[in-house]
């Protein structure tokens, strides 16, 4: 039988920062959206105190003004180095490795003694620890969704020493018995009013319903999830490895009223989409774009826009990218409201080996230059940092007209950014 273990960085983020802040260990800590809108990750003890995921952070200082928490604007450059370290040692220890997400990676056990995945797992916890000083916890299991399950065991539950095996059927009933269906990986908030008004509240009481009745009630993937509730190993690792869609979007730093102001927001947003795009080696077949004014102010008119565009043929490059998602915003634009929130998302996303053309209008010359241009902007991007090249619609024009051209996070309000530790020599550590 073959085992998978599911490896989670606990609370990403706030780990990443506590690593060179360890004055802050057992104090509620938070880091905030882009703009330092919203709370995006909570440390246990933030959670504790009723901090709820998503709270703007404006409201958080009113209301817990008493509590003493800190918080951080999102540093992605620290985030995305200090968990490739971690990936790089789940990579290393395991037989097979998928990585999942920015902080997730699924490893897959084949050849090991199934009696050693717990000290397996227990191990590499620690090593992960000592060498990054990120905490994880791990799942293991017969299938992905369990293994799931088994992580947030591992993560609520000390005892599991970070890793929770099910390796037999009374700890796999166990376990569902006390997990909450709206929990289960594959079913989600969203299915939780309707499951629980049908007296559906457990992972148990879900995968003891008849096959057929899940099969018609949540169609295909929901019978998938239920098999793998109940042992039957059956969601393929080819559909771990590539996102369905992409989304880059943003609150911006100040409320604007201008065409050419979200113009600019919006191509960066696309530019960043067609980029990690490429870095999976995908394209995509749809661009779609939405801009929305500020539904906190009751007293302004409010506004939301959402329209998409079809690509002939599907293309990672930043130029097609860029330019589609900007005729999506002339199509939505509306004059006389005051924007805070723009964003970008690619979907109907395939593998770039495998691209259909379009043989009405593709040209090959053309689609060869651009695809040449990005391999080589990418790659200086790479030695010399993210935008030292940029296309001319992604340039922030200089406050005071000077018309000094700006990078993408010079327009993002970042006041209680950390240092970037480990990728900048100006930010390393000083010891006193």
């Amino acid at each position: 039988m073959t085992f998978y273990a599911i490896c989670d960085c606990d609370s990403c983020y706030v780990s990443c920062e506590r690593v060179f802040r360890p004055d802050l260990m057992g104090k509620p800590v938070v880091v905030l959206s882009n703009n330092d809108g919203c709370v995006v990750a909570r440390s246990r003890e933030a959670k504790q105190i009723g901090i709820p995921m998503g709270m703007p952070f404006f409201k958080m200082q009113q209301q817990f003004a008493s509590s003493k928490v800190t918080a951080f604007s999102s540093n992605y450059e620290l985030y995305a180095d200090m968990t490739q370290r971690v990936m790089d040692i789940i990579r290393e220890a395991s037989p097979g490795f998928c990585r999942y997400s920015i902080d997730e990676a699924f490893c897959i056990l084949d050849g090991m003694d199934r009696f050693n995945l717990k000290e397996w797992g227990e191990e590499l916890s620690r090593k992960i620890l000592k060498w990054t000083g990120m905490p994880v916890s791990i799942g293991i299991a017969p299938t992905k969704t369990l293994a799931k399950c088994a992580d947030r065991f591992a993560k609520d539950y000390p005892g599991y020493n970070h890793c929770c095996l099910i390796d037999t059927d009374e700890k796999r009933q166990k376990a569902l018995r006390l997990f909450p269906v709206k929990e289960v990986w594959g079913i989600g908030r969203r299915h939780q009013e309707h499951l629980e008004g049908i007296g559906i509240n457990t992972a148990f009481d879900f995968a003891m319903k008849p096959r057929l009745w899940v099969k018609k009630e949540f169609h295909v993937t929901g019978e998938r999830t239920w098999l793998e509730l109940n042992g039957t190993d059956c969601i393929p690792m080819e559909e771990m490895r590539a996102k369905k869609s992409i989304c880059t979007s943003r609150s911006l730093p100040e409320m604007t009223d201008s065409f050419d102001g979200l113009r600019t927001h919006v191509s960066n947003y696309a530019a960043r989409c067609a980029e990690k795009l490429r870095r999976q080696h995908s394209v995509c077949q749809t661009v779609m774009v939405f801009i929305e004014t500020n539904r906190f102010r009751e007293d302004l008119p409010q506004y939301e826009g959402f329209t998409s565009a079809v690509l002939l043929t599907p293309d990672n490059a930043t130029q097609v990218i860029v330019h589609n998602a900007l005729n999506c915003l002339k199509a939505i634009f509306r004059k006389g409201y005051r924007y805070k929130r723009a964003g970008v998302i690619v979907t109907n996303i395939s593998d770039a080996a495998h691209i259909q053309t379009n043989f009405i209008d593709f040209d090959a010359g053309r689609f060869n230059k651009m695809h040449l241009l990005d391999k080589v902007i990418d790659k200086i991007n790479k030695q010399g940092g993210s935008e030292t090249i940029v296309l001319a619609s992604q340039q922030y024009t200089a406050q005071g007209g000077q018309g000094k051209a700006a990078h993408f996070s010079d327009a993002i309000k970042h006041d209680l950014r950390s240092p970037c530790y480990t990728t900048r020599w100006n930010d390393i550590i000083k010891c006193k």
